[in-house]
């Protein structure tokens, strides 16, 4: 699907469900990852996940599309859009959308530390992604000492 025909299907939606028109830009976006899409409050433009689309298929976008369709009529209408509020909470009810997205698999679920800190005293463990200046901070239980590691990723902990 092309951003053309994105275009399209929302506007029918937005007619279809809302009974109003939707009037401005809609596309793909293919960096987001952590959400299905977006709705700008300043241009009233859609973006769709490109990976929701990809991944889950066209039930599961159509239920983004209402979503973000609620945050633009209730926002054109100026009353409350944002998810907090009872009227998009009632109007996404009403149209069948989808208050969450779905996650998308990922490819490694495994945590990659690179740093292991033990307390000198009491030996108790922190792991870290990052480094840090073990100076600065003390264990959280004893207030002791700590000590880094680096932790070789080539082998499984």
């Amino acid at each position: 699907m092309e951003d053309r025909e994105l275009q399209q299907w929302i506007e029918q939606i937005s007619m279809a469900s809302f009974g109003r028109p939707f009037v401005h830009q809609a596309r793909f976006n293919r960096r987001l990852r952590s959400t299905g899409g977006r709705y700008f409050t300043k241009s009233h433009d859609i973006e769709i996940s490109w990976m929701q689309w990809e991944t889950f298929g066209r039930d599961e976008i159509e239920k983004i599309i209402k979503h973000e369709l609620c945050h633009y009529h209730l926002h054109i209408l100026k009353r409350g859009y944002q998810h907090r509020d009872n009227d998009f909470k009632t109007l996404l009810a009403q149209v069948g959308g989808t208050r969450f997205c779905r996650s998308l698999p990922r490819a490694s679920q495994k945590q990659s530390y690179k740093y292991r800190l033990e307390c000198v005293n009491c030996k108790t463990e922190y792991f870290r992604k990052r480094k840090m200046d073990v100076r600065k901070y003390a264990c959280g239980k004893c207030r002791g000492k700590l000590k880094s590691y680096t932790l070789d990723l080539l082998t499984p902990s």
